[in-house]
């Protein structure tokens, strides 16, 4: 198994206990625990064991724990991509298993994004909701009457696949939104476990704290591919790798774009490094794709490592 492309899960990918059985495991997945640690001020390791869910449901919490886990489970995994992708700010997962950013320095930047946009989403009740069952030009015109008529921030999220819709914005828009879009055909409207309307208008006051911490921060070109969630495109510079990182507090996720950007490499598995996974199902629905598994846990990792030692997938 050569040709492995890693991508991990963004925010509502957490939950209590994650990453906690690696770390107990894995010296290596251990040691970036006590690495975050340190930069964050507070045991990361005694949050994911203990919880509460609510506290780690916080967006301030949230962010670096699903980026320490994702990057410890792929540590504690052993095995090298030719291409990743993340979804939403765990791009950063993927520019740290490249090479792009030192370890410490993106859980500092992650830390500073998800405190402003935590700061940002206590000014509004914001929040999310998939769709799911409707193309994009379906959704549009609806999020687009509904922002009209009550005036409230309201908007296209992510783009997870050309029927799965996310909608970021005022939670009394969002539920309205949501009835007029099951009355048209929608298959289901489903609030997301976040605590804020990330990637809309409703995060623009987070952008400059973060924005300030991005400028800062040393970044070099990935070893490999970074596929961008913003564009669906490959990074070629460090500059753009920047402006993107900053574009993604308030911009869509391209992520649909990102998949198939993916499928180009000739891939033999794509493997999703997350406590929750929800990338690789979307993966498995596009034409011709490759196979997939999920590592969310010890027995994931070592599904993973016989699957590369024996060649196949499981």
């Amino acid at each position: 198994m050569k040709r492995i492309a890693a991508v991990f899960p963004g925010q509502g990918s957490q939950g209590v206990g994650m990453g906690v059985d690696v770390a107990t495991h894995v010296p290596a997945a251990r040691e970036l625990f006590e690495r975050a640690a340190r930069v964050l001020g507070y045991d990361l390791l005694a949050l994911v064991r203990e919880g509460p869910e609510e506290t780690l449901r916080e967006t301030q919490y949230s962010q670096p724990a699903i980026f320490t886990t994702n990057v410890a489970l792929f540590a504690a995994s052993g095995v090298a991509a030719i291409v990743s992708a993340g979804h939403s700010f765990a791009e950063f997962c993927s520019l740290v298993v490249a090479g792009a950013i030192a370890f410490e320095d993106a859980v500092h930047v992650v830390d500073e994004r998800a405190r402003a946009m935590h700061e940002a989403a206590q000014r509004s009740a914001g929040g999310m909701s998939a769709v799911l069952g409707l193309e994009a030009e379906r959704v549009r015109p609806i999020v687009k009457r509904v922002h009209d008529e009550r005036g409230a921030v309201l908007q296209l999220a992510n783009f997870n696949s050309p029927t799965q819709i996310v909608l970021s914005g005022d939670l009394e828009a969002l539920r309205v939104a949501g009835d007029a879009l099951l009355e048209s055909g929608a298959k289901r409207v489903v609030p997301l476990n976040v605590s804020g309307a990330w990637h809309s208008e409703l995060m623009r006051p987070a952008v400059a704290r973060f924005a300030a911490a991005v400028a800062a921060m040393p970044v070099s070109l990935p070893r490999f591919d970074v596929i961008s969630n913003v564009d669906g495109r490959a990074y070629r510079d460090v500059e753009t790798i920047k402006i993107n990182l900053v574009r993604s507090v308030t911009d869509e996720v391209r992520w649909h774009e990102t998949s198939e950007a993916l499928l180009r490499y000739g891939l033999d598995m794509v493997v999703e490094f997350g406590a929750s996974p929800v990338l690789t199902g979307m993966m498995r629905r596009l034409p011709d794709a490759p196979r997939t598994l999920a590592v969310s846990d010890m027995h994931g990792v070592l599904a993973l490592r016989d699957a590369c030692a024996q060649g196949t997938a499981v």
